[in-house]
């Protein structure tokens, strides 16, 4: 078919679906024999029936463009990203490992802080760090367990072998769009996702859930999502995964402290509430405790939670394991606490505190991709192979200024996965975002995750807020 014929592979970049030589991998075998039987006409009509259902479905993000909210359809691709199973066992142990790590090290910080006083990682790191949470010192949570939901970021480099490219540790977003994803390709493909044995995800609500059940003494808690209300630019997917979990979505103004217990007002009077997954950032959680001038969330709520009478997913503090600063020294962590060498490596990252490695970033800018360690959205970010003089000079001015605000990694050659675009099968780079979620009876990964995808011919961006979209993730036990 000519759709595969004419498809033209980046160079020096790993394709999901074709070998360099340009054969289909095995996993892709089966999806090659449906794209030579679908007609362009056939495949457009797919195309259109997802848009029309992520419409119905109000499937949408928010981007902020001089503050003001433009909400918009999220953007998808038809085209499935598969994995092979023995790819996703190492992924999923990788995950597992790493977040074990990760919680060891948010404990032992608020705690003993052993990997401070055994110069494992510098003590500046943390006490400079925004996200570093004085608030939180000594206090104890249910099962030492801080990072309950977690949003690994991963890539794949031109051998295919995945790395860590960051960890979203506090409120990370995406899994009510994996899920829709895989709802609307179960309608796209109803014969091929049995056939292909594609592992199920859309069990995750209710295994969220009853992880969160699991965190509290009672034996029927009150759960609640705590959301920052309708302007926020996840609010569709808060509204979506509150309602598949069953629980009551809360904005702070429903909520109120008392004797130091978290009530919800309900129109029987109030009701107690024992855990909160809360989408509301640290700064915004507590007028009390953080910002004063704060209407998003609840006077009150950290006194609760010290005193054990609530228990707030993910717990505060959380953003110091994943600052891109403290990202560096992952590995680290896994050895020190663990024992044992990282499953899933970081990528290569320069620390601009070093003087050798801010000279030479400085000398091959360029070449590189600058990010700063509190940034997010893809926003904040400097493309050296694609940015302007002016730019790099403007960007060398402020890591002069500010050298513990940036990292440096060098240009990714992310992989590239088939993307129907205009009629025709073009390569776009991807990544992946699996959820992992964290109980007393241990971490879960769910299978597959949130494969975003850079929708703009040789981006390397794949935020939605800038151009981004994303397809489904099959994971194949064939």
């Amino acid at each position: 078919m000519k759709l595969i014929q004419n498809y033209s592979q980046y160079p020096e970049m790993f394709d999901e679906m074709f070998d360099k030589k340009g054969i289909t991998r095995d996993i892709y075998k089966n999806f090659e024999k449906f794209l030579n039987k679908s007609s362009v006409k056939n495949l457009n009509n797919m195309k259109e029936f997802a848009q029309q259902f992520f419409m119905n479905q109000g499937v949408t993000f928010t981007v902020y463009d001089n503050d003001e909210g433009v909400e918009k359809i999220f953007p998808f691709d038809i085209i499935p990203r598969i994995i092979s199973y023995s790819d996703w066992k190492i992924i999923e142990s990788g995950i597992k490992q790493r977040i074990t790590a990760l919680n060891l090290f948010i404990k032992d910080i608020y705690h003993e802080q052993f990997i401070l006083n055994d110069n494992i990682i510098p003590a500046e790191l943390i006490i400079s760090n925004p996200n570093y949470l004085r608030e939180m010192r000594n206090i104890n949570v249910p099962n030492d367990i801080y990072t309950h939901i977690s949003g690994i970021d991963l890539i794949r480099n031109e051998e295919g072998k995945f790395f860590v490219l960051e960890d979203n540790l506090r409120t990370p977003s995406g899994v009510s769009y994996m899920l829709e994803n895989r709802e609307i390709t179960r309608r796209l493909y109803p014969e091929m996702i049995p056939q292909e044995k594609v592992q199920p995800i859309s069990d995750y609500p209710n295994l969220l859930y009853n992880k969160l059940k699991s965190l509290s003494n009672k034996k029927n808690p009150v759960v609640v999502m705590l959301t920052p209300g309708l302007y926020n630019s996840a609010y569709y997917e808060h509204t979506a995964l509150a309602r598949l979990m069953g629980v009551e979505l809360v904005e702070g103004s429903d909520l109120v402290v008392d004797n130091h217990y978290v009530f919800m007002k309900t129109a029987g009077g109030l009701k107690t509430v024992d855990v909160i997954y809360r989408r509301i950032d640290d700064d915004f959680l507590d007028p009390l405790n953080f910002k004063v001038d704060s209407v998003l969330g609840v006077a009150g709520i950290m006194d609760s939670f010290r005193q054990g009478n609530v228990i707030l997913i993910n717990c505060p503090g959380a953003g110091i394991a994943d600052d891109k600063a403290i990202y560096t020294h992952v590995p680290d962590m896994i050895s020190y606490y663990l024992n044992e060498e990282p499953i899933l490596e970081n990528i290569k990252t320069y620390k601009l505190t070093n003087k050798d490695e801010k000279e030479y970033v400085l000398k091959n800018i360029d070449k590189l991709v600058l990010k700063r360690t509190d940034g997010s959205g893809g926003y904040g970010m400097l493309m050296g192979k694609s940015a302007t003089q002016d730019e790099i000079d403007k960007y060398k001015l402020k890591i002069k200024k500010e050298p513990e605000m940036y990292i440096a990694q060098p240009t990714l050659n992310l992989s590239t996965s088939p993307c129907l675009i205009e009629n025709s099968l073009h390569p776009r780079c991807v990544d992946l975002r699996p959820f992992a979620i964290y109980g007393s009876d241990g971490i879960e990964v769910c299978p597959g995750g949130l494969s975003r995808v850079a929708l703009k011919k040789g981006s390397l961006v794949v935020n939605s807020s800038q151009g981004g979209g994303s397809k489904d993730t099959w994971i194949v036990k064939n």
